[in-house]
């Protein structure tokens, strides 16, 4: 082991690790020059203090540190529970909103800001979230993700919720785009097709997506659905809706991150390296490889992504701009448990944890 910080920019690609401290193989993988990323899940979290020793870990790996990410919306998606706040699903806030706008706004903002300040304490740069799927009451695996059926009402309560990840250090990351909600099916374990129209798709479910993209959000991850009115590659495959619908109409200039390549929605575009590939292609700029490290090993040997002369400027907006340890005297302070509070106060409905599983099979 050695102490030497490698100099290198980030790659295209973001991979995971096993346990609670990283394994020599882990550290070479992570030095991969086609790494950019890591992204932790409930298996990589014993409590505060070994998940801040863990991201110390790898971000002195190199400069600049890789970036460090976890799925951590709240309900039945949080990672890490014991030390953190447990953070309510995102129907929650909806139904906030339905009684009292305006109150539902400034709840929105405070989820928002516990969320990022705890995980800014413990060195991690950002979280998948929110999600700005429409609730349709047809997807399980969204269901009480969603913050409502009104796409107006999702628009505005992530907004207010990407100005708390602000406050909290943090940039967005507003998923699945163009929308996962309208489909049965789990992109985890097939791949569901949404037969809607681009019009009709514009007017619900990319409402919320056109209006954080004018608001600053900082990443985008695609959904692994197909939308076969529209294109005849799933979403995150798809240069038309990657570059022409969301670079070009929606103005989007953020990180657009694959969904996992590990799902059985990606499948269908081939090995690792291919799937890696088309997804670089159609305009992604960093792809997700997890739960499969042989697989990533494999492909980060083969993988020749195309010229990408925005990916470092882009992947330095997600990076964490103050230090773990700032954050930490914040999260220690009397306002900070006030938010916790009021975020407490937000109660875990009986059906908060209810619907599938996301992303914790392995």
């Amino acid at each position: 082991m050695t102490n030497s910080r490698l100099n290198l920019p980030r790659g295209p690609v973001m991979v995971d690790v096993a346990g609670f401290s990283l394994t020599e193989q882990e550290r070479a993988r992570l030095c991969h020059p086609l790494v950019g990323g890591v992204i932790l899940f409930r298996r990589n979290f014993q409590n505060v203090q070994q998940l801040r020793a863990l991201t110390a870990e790898i971000r002195a790996l190199r400069s600049p540190h890789l970036l460090i990410a976890v799925d951590h919306e709240g309900g039945r998606v949080q990672r890490f529970l014991n030390g953190f706040t447990r953070l309510p699903p995102m129907n929650v806030l909806g139904e906030a909103w339905d009684s009292d706008r305006s109150q539902a706004l400034k709840l929105a903002e405070t989820v928002g800001y516990v969320l990022a300040a705890e995980l800014s304490a413990s060195g991690v740069d950002l979280s998948f979230t929110p999600v700005l799927d429409i609730d349709w009451g047809r997807c399980a695996v969204i269901g009480n993700r969603s913050f409502h059926r009104n796409p107006e009402a999702v628009a505005e309560l992530a907004e207010a919720l990407q100005q708390g990840l602000g406050r909290g250090g943090m940039a967005s990351c507003g998923k699945h785009y163009p929308g996962h909600g309208y489909v049965e099916g789990d992109s985890h374990h097939l791949m569901p097709q949404d037969d809607r129209s681009l019009a009709e798709i514009r007017r619900d479910d990319l409402v919320p997506f056109a209006r954080l993209s004018e608001a600053g959000m900082g990443a985008v991850m695609p959904a692994h659905v197909l939308y076969p009115a529209v294109d005849s590659q799933p979403a995150g495959f798809s240069r038309v809706w990657l570059q022409d619908v969301l670079r070009g109409q929606l103005g989007f200039d953020g990180v657009i991150f694959s969904d996992a390549l590990d799902m059985a929605g990606a499948a269908g575009a081939g090995s690792y390296v291919q799937r890696a590939d088309a997804a670089l292609a159609a305009g992604c700029d960093m792809v997700l490889v997890c739960n499969q490290p042989e697989e990533a090993d494999t492909m980060l040997a083969a993988l020749a992504p195309p010229p990408q002369p925005r990916l470092a400027d882009r992947l330095e907006r997600m990076a964490a701009k103050s230090s773990a340890g700032s954050w930490q005297q914040i999260v220690a302070s009397a306002d900070f448990a006030a938010a916790q509070a009021v975020v407490r106060q937000l109660a875990m409905p009986k059906d908060a944890l209810a619907g599938p599983q996301v992303g914790e099979a392995h």
